[in-house]
């Protein structure tokens, strides 16, 4: 499956958010937004999912216009992970999980062993299944995180949005969902994220979108689109840009940070 986005605009009042946005999303490929806080990241994820209509332009899925589709039909092909998630109610780490099955069962029935046993696999895929009888409430933000990433797998949707999926875990989590989510692609999803961190951006992704204002500055492979001045107009900060392990990597380094006066912080 893919979506492509095609001139889409959207604006809160007189505020212009979102400004000729034209993409696509192919299969098996993870595409990562990468730009500042405010460019109208999340807000394109909910003009895609129906959550915000009135826009300009189109979001398609196979070239059906995604607003012709109701929130059961759009839960079986697209699965979302938020930022953040707070429930009123204090429920089990796999009941959260089990949620991500509804669209599997009828409207008056509860989600039966099939369920149960795909929901305890994407547990134990993310390696949080000893959390599974733990209130949801009562974990870490971090965990909080895997636990949506999980509800999504079993929602068995093959395209995933993720809206900043790793920003509130340590660096191993970060690592092993990246890893996940990269893995996803191979077995055939389509994966939108956003993400702040141009380094595993540029590690993890097919192709990167780079937002600044409500519009795209760059979109390509991460080897095409990562430059010491895209970095510098995404967040206006000089920087710069190791190549590592024959540029299988780069490491984006603030060049206040190695500014001849400070050498004296660095060991010898």
């Amino acid at each position: 499956m893919s979506i492509e986005v095609a001139n889409l605009s959207f604006s809160y009042g007189d505020r212009l958010i979102l400004d000729g946005i034209s993409f696509v999303a192919r299969d098996k490929e993870l595409l990562s937004i990468l730009g500042p806080n405010g460019t109208g990241k999340s807000t394109l994820f909910r003009c895609i999912l129906g959550l915000l209509s009135k826009y300009q332009g189109q979001a398609l899925l196979n070239g059906i216009d995604l607003r012709s589709f109701g929130i059961k039909e759009m839960a079986k092909v697209i699965a979302y992970i938020p930022q953040s998630h707070y429930p009123s109610f204090n429920y089990t780490v796999l009941d959260m999980v089990l949620m991500g099955t509804t669209v599997q069962v009828s409207a008056i029935s509860s989600p039966g062993s099939k369920q149960r046993k795909l929901a305890e696999s994407a547990l134990e895929r993310l390696g949080i299944a000893h959390l599974k009888e733990r209130g949801y409430t009562r974990i870490s933000g971090g965990e909080r995180q895997l636990v949506l990433m999980a509800r999504a797998l079993v929602q068995e949707a093959r395209i995933l949005i993720l809206d900043e999926p790793t920003a509130n875990l340590d660096f191993g989590n970060q690592i092993r969902v990246l890893t996940q989510i990269k893995s996803l692609t191979k077995e055939g999803y389509t994966i939108i994220q956003s993400t702040h961190n141009p380094d595993q951006t540029f590690l993890f992704s097919d192709r990167v979108m780079a937002m600044k204002d409500g519009r795209i500055l760059a979109l390509g492979p991460p080897c095409q689109v990562f430059t010491q001045e895209l970095i510098q107009r995404l967040y206006g900060i000089e920087v710069e840009l190791q190549s590592l392990y024959e540029d299988k990597a780069r490491v984006c380094i603030p060049k206040s940070i190695i500014a001849e006066d400070d050498q004296q912080r660095f060991c010898s």
